[in-house]
């Protein structure tokens, strides 16, 4: 657990699984990135979903959800998900939380592997929110995308992992940068996707941002040129990560991202050489079984 002022952050390892680096690493050789991503066997890298909880002012709020437990076996077996150490609620379940508990939940988009775990199928197969007590949140461009999606995006902008949200009055569209909670706030970070939402945190004169996919890897938030196969408009994903590396050099930021094994969390500093790298922060995941 760490702390940003009287923020209390969690980090939920909600599942991992192995990618062709294709995916994460797009135009970037495989000479350069595997100087940092050693690939398995098979030529995979490992990806993790981080979920962040959030705990402050008596709210418990969490931000994404991960894969969830809807993904067909045949799709897990693809990209050999794994839960370790045990699922979402788990992971909650050991910090004394059920999905009652949660107050807020903050989609920062709608890629599946961001979102399915918004939803599940009840015992009569009926599609119900995970957290049946929680407003859900995400920007009204990214769920207007989300609803009409193309030959590109159809495979992970998924109807059941929102839709049921909206037809039962849990889903709440944003309208650009906004007050979430105290000391947190959604402001948009394009490129990913257009609509795409990260989340800043600030207390008691300290800085965070969970980047969401502005970057993917801390790797990407150290070099601008470096970018997923899975950015929408990855031009403006460099210019937004231009801005926000900026900003988290001013700020001593503590940074998350969502998708890495290695460094969930760090700061992005320069080194003797004058190079941007983000150190790790020391701390572990909440996990959730045995």
């Amino acid at each position: 657990m760490l702390r940003i002022g009287d923020i209390k952050v969690h980090l939920l390892q909600e599942s991992r699984y192995l990618v062709d680096p294709g995916g994460p690493f797009g135009l970037v050789p495989r000479a350069l990135w595997s100087r940092h991503m050693t690939p398995t066997d098979d030529l995979l890298v490992p990806m993790t979903s981080n979920c962040l909880l959030l705990q402050g002012a008596g709210s418990n709020i969490l931000v994404d959800t991960g894969y969830g437990h809807k993904l067909p076996a045949k799709a897990q077996r693809q990209i050999q998900l794994t839960r370790p150490h045990g699922d979402l609620c788990q992971g909650l379940a050991r910090l004394g939380l059920a999905p009652g508990d949660v107050d807020l939940v903050i989609n920062t988009h709608l890629h599946a592997d961001h979102c399915a775990g918004n939803t599940r199928h009840d015992e009569n197969g009926e599609l119900v929110a995970v957290f049946p007590n929680a407003e859900y949140v995400v920007q009204r461009r990214e769920y207007e995308d989300a609803c009409r999606p193309n030959e590109r995006t159809r495979a992970t902008y998924l109807a059941e992992n929102f839709e049921p949200l909206r037809a039962g009055g849990q889903l709440r569209l944003l309208d650009g940068d906004c007050d979430l909670a105290p000391g947190l706030r959604g402001v948009v970070t394009p490129g990913h996707t257009p609509g795409h939402m990260s989340v800043v945190l600030e207390s008691e004169g300290q800085v965070g941002a969970q980047l969401a996919d502005l970057a993917t890897y801390a790797l990407h938030f150290e070099r601008l040129g470096w970018m997923t196969a899975y950015d929408v408009e990855p031009l403006i994903t460099l210019e937004t990560k231009r801005r926000w590396q900026a900003w988290a050099l001013e700020r001593e930021a503590l940074l998350f991202f969502p998708h890495d094994p290695l460094r969930p969390a760090g700061r992005l500093q320069r080194d003797d050489s004058g190079r941007l790298k983000v150190h790790r922060e020391e701390f572990e995941a909440v996990q959730g079984g045995g």
